[in-house]
């Protein structure tokens, strides 16, 4: 087997045995947890998880069984899953004006003459060279690879996706679908080494979905050839999901349990089938869209010349995402007390953006002067009763009951879950849980604020700027000329905190009068048991 390290700025360890997350860092500890981002631009920013049957169709399931010589996916109603369909659905609402900006710019430079072009940003890399795959690199969000099906190989653009465990690219059967007009179609005619499966498969995405029907080929993968791998034949693409769309399939790299159909992954058939040195697989992004190496996949190994110092390990705590435990969050340095009992955070080479709690994000947003939604209820909660929650938790109240005390929450041993009251317009249940949930997010503002010894006046000032930062769902912007003057945020992972500097966190969209920049945070609360959550992480060349 021809072997080629490539730069890491971020590791998966899968081990079996141990199930292990591996995130490289610099000599300061700066961790690249993120994988791969995934377009932003140009109509493609559709979930590319499985979506949760209805209450009918898991009804049909369980009467039907998981069928002939097959095992029913585990974890189909799954929250996690839910969680991550919605940060994809946030990145795609909140960036459609930003793609707007950039496909003009691009216009205007192709026109023009000016700059080097697009073409210089999509670095054909080919299959590549032993156990590397070449990536190109889109608008410094989105990075894809080559990939074989067939003998001989059948080339695919593939979107390697950690959010997802199943292959699929388009079919020769595909015959109604405009999608597949646009894409290289695969032949099973075509093939000496085809094997007919014929299951029929599909996955569901926010904005769209594929069905198809299972075959069985050997997959290229750089100089990996993956033999009697199961594959989705898309027979099926509605909707203009993928029409646009710079690949043409995805590859997923999750674990088998959220796999549709429980078929076995590319990735583990690299490890049963020995094709790898090691059960690692790294990735190496470039984020100088100008360069002509948009970065690389390396399966069975790393490449210490993409990153210094030591890695950091932490244990995978769930088998079905690539998810970890996660500590502290800070900003500025300053713990924002959030995380302190831990959390769970999810590494998603499916999300550009990283979506956590609501309570973090408006926090952050307040420090880096993002500009959000004026949120109603938050506000009607400072105003009319600030004062008086601050009063109670000077007087040593539990938090968890200061909301319930000034009949805003009932309180039922372990959340609070409204009473209900009157909003300004006369109306009881439509606010309640709403007012509710305002009350109990300020409560924890005002704690982290009494353990810094701030006054009343500055404790009430400082949630009502909150109030006003609340992320708004279609996009948070920041001044660009301020970015480097907003302070850094961390990430405690492992029992270090890995930080990120403001021109990691920010995307810029444009140049000179045009630019915009946005917060790279999107608020998603997910919870407990299964929150607070964390997902995405962007890396941090």
């Amino acid at each position: 087997m021809g072997h080629r390290t490539c730069g890491t700025i971020f590791i998966l360890l899968y081990v079996i045995s141990t199930s292990t997350l591996l995130a490289s860092s610099n000599e300061h500890g700066l961790i690249r947890i993120p994988l791969k981002k995934r377009s932003i631009m140009d109509s493609i920013y559709g979930e590319l998880l499985p979506k949760p049957p209805s209450a009918l169709e898991k009804t049909k399931q369980a009467a039907a069984g998981p069928g002939p010589g097959r095992e029913e996916a585990v974890g189909v109603d799954d929250p996690v899953r839910d969680a991550i369909a919605q940060a994809r659905e946030r990145q795609h609402q909140m960036l459609v004006e930003a793609a707007a900006t950039e496909r003009r710019r691009r216009y205007y430079w192709s026109y023009s003459g000016g700059g080097k072009g697009n073409s210089s940003r999509l670095h054909d890399g080919g299959l590549g060279q032993g156990n590397i795959v070449a990536l190109k690199n889109f608008l410094n969000a989105q990075y894809f690879g080559q990939i074989g099906v067939g003998c001989p190989p059948q080339n695919f653009t593939v979107v390697f996706d950690t959010g997802s465990a199943n292959l699929w690219v388009p079919s020769a059967k595909c015959f109604f679908s405009l999608a597949c007009l646009f894409h290289p179609k695969y032949d099973s005619s075509q093939s000496s080494t085809y094997k007919p499966n014929g299951t029929p498969a599909s996955i569901h995405y926010g904005t769209g979905g594929i069905a198809g029907f299972y075959s069985e080929d050997q997959v290229t993968v750089g100089n990996l050839v993956v033999q009697n791998q199961e594959f989705i034949e898309a027979t099926h693409e509605p909707g203009f999901t993928f029409l646009l769309a710079k690949f043409d399939g995805i590859l997923g790299l999750a674990f088998q349990e959220i796999s549709v159909e429980g078929s076995v992954p590319v990735w583990y058939n690299m490890v049963n089938q020995s094709l790898v040195e090691q059960p690692v697989f790294s990735f190496w992004l470039n984020r100088n869209p100008f360069d002509g190496e948009g970065g690389e996949i390396v399966f069975g190994g790393s490449d210490e010349q993409h990153y210094k110092g030591s890695h950091t390990y932490t244990r995978v705590t769930r088998k079905a995402y690539w998810q970890f435990e996660m500590g502290d969050f800070l900003i500025g340095g300053r713990s924002t007390g959030i995380c302190v009992d831990g959390c769970a955070a999810i590494a998603d080479s499916g999300t550009s953006l990283i979506a956590g709690p609501l309570v973090a994000i408006a926090q952050i947003n307040e420090q880096i002067g993002a500009a959000g939604v004026v949120n109603h209820e938050c506000k009607q909660v400072v105003a009319g009763y600030g004062l008086e929650m601050v009063e109670l938790l000077k007087a040593q109240t539990p938090p968890s009951q200061v909301c319930s005390k000034i009949g805003l929450c009932t309180f039922d041993g372990t959340h609070g879950v409204s009473a209900g009251i009157e909003s300004v317009s006369g109306s009881v249940d439509g606010m309640s849980e709403a007012i509710c949930n305002a009350c109990e997010m300020i409560v924890f503002w005002m704690q982290s604020e009494f353990n810094a010894n701030k006054t009343t006046e500055g404790t009430l000032e400082y949630v009502d700027r909150l109030c006003e930062n609340m992320p708004d769902p279609v996009g948070s912007y920041v001044n660009c000329r301020h970015i480097g003057s907003l302070q850094t945020v961390a990430f405690s992972i492992g029992g270090r905190a890995f930080e990120l500097r403001p021109d990691q966190y920010i995307l810029k969209v444009g140049e000179g009068f045009a630019a915009h920049c946005i917060s790279g945070f999107t608020a998603l609360d997910i919870p407990p048991p299964v929150g607070p959550l964390w997902i995405g992480f962007a890396d941090s060349a």
